[in-house]
């Protein structure tokens, strides 16, 4: 159960400005929270973070194996409390085997009962195991069914738990089943096996179980998390569920729908630190909101390419001039390597994350002026 007490849900249409697209409209495309959706957790924008909440009902069916995800949930909440989910009812019931659609009937019932639910969520406790083609079918159908006559709701698909099958076993199938489905219909998937599949470092173990046996040696060698109990497998394992969940819901409200991240680190611009050097940590040891990757600059002026501090009272000398103009016009090739662009940006056309680009003879005229024609101190670092 999610530990939160019910908050009542508010209404969040055009929350952030309007940043946030309808939570009931159709998707471009599929959203697929798998191991990979657990891995970028961290570079969730906290706007959307503090949305959750108050954007959603949640309506989840599932038993001990679906209750992983809650566990996760509640584990990052007592980390931190900024991850307040949304309401939770949870039916203690779940997807059943072989084309079982009981689970259909009790949910239009809910629905039709409470309005205000706008998530449907429903897992499998070991019944895509052993799971049919036609079983797959049935259970996607009446998943699109639901969507039909609940068009303000949304509904999320979900892979079966590990069995310790492998690639070739009939889990692994019917998954891919269920995948295939949901990436040609643009539907809302918790890959649920794929993340027990991965470790962080990106080893696959296709063959492990729910009980997550590289959790437990993973864990032995990190520092994990712990949890009163995780159903079935290890508190790891729940954990990265949980971090999937959040990601899934930010996908949801909108994040990344059409991504701007210029240096490709898993940040978005609008969030990025350092927007245009790759830095997926946001390490910023100054604090002052320059991300320690480009806040290169040694003080007190910009245009010290070489780093030498010297002369004190310029920072800019011939050397400086020499590996402006072998960037430039020799070898733009490699000539830019290891060098600070904060300090080449010396015009201040992209400060303080320039590109090499933003790097012209504007930059080298300034040097050459403060070197032969008016010496003086060129622009401080920013």
């Amino acid at each position: 159960m999610i530990i939160r007490k019910h908050v009542p849900i508010l209404v969040t249409v055009a929350l952030l400005l309007g940043v946030f697209c309808s939570i009931s409209s159709a998707y471009a495309e599929a959203i697929i929270a798998d191991h990979l959706a657990a891995a970028a957790f961290e570079s969730i924008p906290g706007s959307y973070i503090a949305a959750v909440d108050g954007s959603f009902n949640v309506h989840y069916v599932h038993t001990s194996h679906g209750s992983q995800i809650v566990t996760g949930i509640n584990m990052l909440y007592t980390e931190n409390s900024t991850y307040d989910p949304p309401y939770f009812h949870e039916p203690g019931d779940d997807l059943g085997h072989k084309g079982d659609t009981s689970w259909v009937p009790a949910t239009r019932v809910y629905l039709d009962a409470h309005p205000e639910c706008n998530m449907a969520m429903f897992s499998w406790c070991g019944g895509a195991s052993d799971n049919t083609e036609e079983g797959i079918n049935i259970y996607l159908n009446k998943m699109n069914e639901l969507e039909s006559d609940y068009p303000d709701v949304t509904f999320i698909y979900m892979t079966g738990h590990l069995d310790g099958g492998g690639p070739t076993g009939n889990l692994y199938i019917r998954n891919n089943q269920i995948r295939d489905y949901c990436n040609a219909n643009d539907k809302i998937l918790f890959d649920f096996a794929d993340i027990e599949s991965w470790d962080p470092d990106g080893t696959y173990y296709p063959d492990d179980n729910d009980a997550c046996q590289w959790c437990s040696d993973w864990c032995a060698v990190h520092t994990c998390p712990t949890c009163g109990s995780c159903a079935h497998s290890h508190c790891f394992n729940c954990y990265l569920k949980g971090k999937a969940w959040w990601w899934m819901m930010a996908k949801v409200l909108g994040w990344n729908v059409d991504p701007q991240d210029s240096d490709g680190d898993g940040v978005v611009d609008s969030e990025d630190n350092c927007p245009n050097t790759p830095n997926p940590g946001q390490d910023d040891s100054d604090m002052d909101g320059i991300g320690d990757v480009c806040d290169c600059c040694v003080p007190p002026t910009v245009g010290d390419l070489d780093q030498s501090g010297q002369p004190a009272q310029y920072n800019v000398d011939g050397a400086d001039l020499s590996m402006m103009i072998n960037a430039l016009y020799i070898d733009p090739l490699n000539g830019w390597d290891g060098i600070c662009l904060e300090e080449a940006d010396i015009d201040f056309s992209n400060q303080p994350d320039p590109t090499i680009q933003d790097i012209d003879g504007a930059d080298l005229s300034l040097m050459i002026d403060v070197l032969f024609i008016n010496p003086g101190p060129l622009v401080p670092c920013p």
